[in-house]
């Protein structure tokens, strides 16, 4: 139960991860295997029982004629599998239009392939730049959805909380005795000036923003479901499966829209099909990472379980890293820092540090234990006091005074992750 707390924390989230996945895909697969072996089992024995009728009908006895059957079965599946009979062409303008938009998309419904060698070829060398385009593309989609969505979200916060503040405003003063005198409320100058408080000083709550982008979605579904069953002729509910299918760029091929030889208003019908996959994928991508955080959540709060559990059951005699009564540095401690390396007097007291065997839970400590063990963490606070101190004070001194860091890599610092993270 204590594997987590040797690992760091995003290491242990990863590995969780994949075991969840894992689990996840070995229920997935004996679920669709309970559902779809059965009508398998049964459209093979169907085709079988046609094929036995029709050669003893219509086939005269021979290895020939035999042969012939075989050969014409096998051209028309390939025919149809192309989409070169009783289906529109696949590489007209149009058609080739909405390949390149499978490929862009990452949808790949597979119905139209290249056949040549040099389309192949293409392929490789197109589909490299716009699918780096398309990803892209879908990350400012994220970007400027959640801003806006938070936006709105922190709007109805502040309407919100002036409200409740004029309410208590005007409450207070009607018992005061000098009321008569300051009639007129006023709210705090922060709340005064919306333009002062930047989206960064309020985070919109994660389910709220995944709530109205699920929505959004499903109402995108909705509309194209409602278009694509009637000019396709699917039923509603595979018009809606067509649509996430699509929409998350999954792409299995089963159902494609524009295949049919001919469309009522085909100019207008290919224009809305090409609007609602562009809205939809942007709308199912932007929910699929926000729901990402929610599981990352989830994962984070399975691993302090776990941490805690393991904790708990530690014998209370065994050493512990840190003292107990130092909680708030425990990051700076879990990892060490440049100013460790450079003092040795430092790196003494943390060695002293986490050789401070474990105390019981009501034993006191000593003002002694307390700055040996947090030594270490003081001189990075003063440290980062500092380096503030200099940064505010501008231009006033030397560039070389103050040093440039940057910013540590970490896992989910780049990519639509870090994106949904940093407004949440």
């Amino acid at each position: 139960m204590c594997m987590c707390g040797g690992l760091a924390e995003d290491n242990a989230r990863f590995i969780l991860l994949a075991g969840v996945l894992a689990a996840y895909m070995l229920a997935g697969a004996a679920l669709f295997q309970r559902l779809e072996a059965d009508l398998e089992v049964r459209q093979a024995a169907e085709f079988w029982r046609v094929y036995h009728s029709f050669r003893k009908q219509h086939l005269q006895p021979g290895a020939e004629a035999l042969q012939r059957l075989h050969e014409l079965l096998s051209a028309y599946g390939n025919a149809s599998a192309a989409g070169i009979i009783n289906k529109r062409r696949r590489w007209d303008f149009p058609g080739s239009f909405q390949f390149v938009g499978t490929i862009v998309s990452t949808i790949g419904y597979g119905s139209t392939a290249p056949q040549t060698t040099a389309g192949r070829a293409a392929v490789v060398l197109y589909g490299f730049l716009g699918c780096s385009g398309g990803i892209l593309f879908f990350n400012l989609f994220l970007e400027r959805i959640i801003t806006f969505l938070a936006w709105v979200l922190r709007s109805i916060h502040l309407r919100r909380l002036k409200k409740r503040l004029r309410q208590t405003t005007l409450a207070s003063r009607r018992i005061s005795r000098g009321s008569s005198l300051h009639p007129r409320a006023s709210l705090p100058d922060i709340l005064d000036d919306d333009d002062d408080i930047g989206l960064e000083h309020w985070k919109p709550s994660v389910y709220w923003v995944m709530l109205y982008l699920s929505l959004a979605s499903c109402t995108v579904a909705c509309c194209a479901a409602a278009i694509y069953a009637p000019l396709e002729g699917w039923s509603y509910f595979e018009a809606l499966y067509f649509c996430f299918v699509s929409f998350a760029t999954i792409g299995f091929g089963d159902f494609v829209t524009t295949q049919q030889p001919s469309y009522p208003y085909v100019h207008w019908y290919r224009f809305a099909n090409f609007v609602f996959l562009v809205v939809g994928c942007c709308c199912i991508y932007s929910l699929l990472n926000v729901t990402s955080i929610v599981i990352k959540q989830a994962l984070n709060w399975v691993i302090q379980r776990l941490r805690c559990r393991g904790r708990g059951m530690a014998a209370p005699h065994l050493p512990r890293r840190r003292s107990s009564v130092s909680a708030v540095y425990c990051t700076a401690r879990r990892r060490p820092t440049k100013i460790e390396a450079r003092s040795d007097s430092v790196g003494d007291a943390a060695v002293d540090a986490l050789d401070t065997p474990r105390r019981l839970s009501g034993e006191l400590i000593s003002m002694k234990d307390f700055f040996s063990a947090n030594k270490v963490s003081l001189a990075v606070m003063q440290k980062h006091l500092h380096e503030t101190a200099q940064m505010h004070r501008g231009g006033g001194g030397s560039t070389s005074a103050t040093p440039h860091h940057q910013p540590a890599f970490k896992p989910g610092a780049v990519g639509p992750l870090a994106i949904a993270s940093e407004k949440f």
